[in-house]
């Protein structure tokens, strides 16, 4: 767990939220199966250790915000440009709009607003004179790469560690639960 986080200070209440021993009130809301009390200790220590790992994703999302005085948004922009450079391939602002789910006119904004802080340039795309393309600055490839990226990369460490087997049991797992919890699913959720 990262140090700034919310459940740095003792608080009882957010050290219980993915405690589902007997008696809890998290037992009203959800179907706990009929698993012994050593399996619902070991299953809340893999929910907290989820929460932990939401909490220290935000919180560097947050920082890299701060520092490289983006939104969200913009570094989710950015970020497809790193990747799409180091592919070989050409951007469209229809490409970005369809990565972000946003609307044409939310697009231009949001280049508008990074080509003003020297982030992304605009060139005539190559092939339709109709288009543009799409480049992220060197300068900000080169900040976003030495921060946000050398942080995230760090991910990989821990995958390294495992082994085939231990990494395949985790991918199920995940995808399980993606499964589980998507809110195509949801009766309640708009379509």
């Amino acid at each position: 767990m990262h140090e700034q986080g919310p459940r740095s200070i003792h608080d009882p209440i957010a050290e219980s939220l993915y405690d589902l021993g007997s008696g809890h009130p998290a037992r009203d809301l959800i179907q706990v199966p009929d698993l012994s009390a050593a399996e619902i200790a070991q299953i809340t220590r893999l929910m907290r250790a989820l929460a932990d790992l939401r909490e220290t994703e935000q919180a560097i999302m947050e920082a890299s915000e701060k520092y490289m005085k983006l939104s969200r948004q913009d570094m989710r922009a950015l970020h497809y440009l790193i990747i799409a450079k180091a592919r070989g391939e050409l951007v469209t602002p229809g490409m970005i709009a369809a990565f972000l789910k946003i609307s044409a006119a939310s697009t231009t904004k949001l280049l508008n607003r990074l080509e003003r802080g020297g982030h992304v340039v605009r060139r005539l795309h190559p092939t339709d004179r109709r288009a543009f393309a799409i480049e992220i600055t060197p300068e900000t490839e080169a900040s976003a790469k030495r921060t946000v990226g050398k942080q995230h990369a760090k991910r990989l460490h821990a995958a390294a560690r495992l082994t085939g087997p231990e990494r395949e049991t985790v991918i199920r797992f995940l995808q399980d639960m993606a499964g589980e919890i998507s809110i195509t699913t949801a009766d309640w959720a708009p379509n």
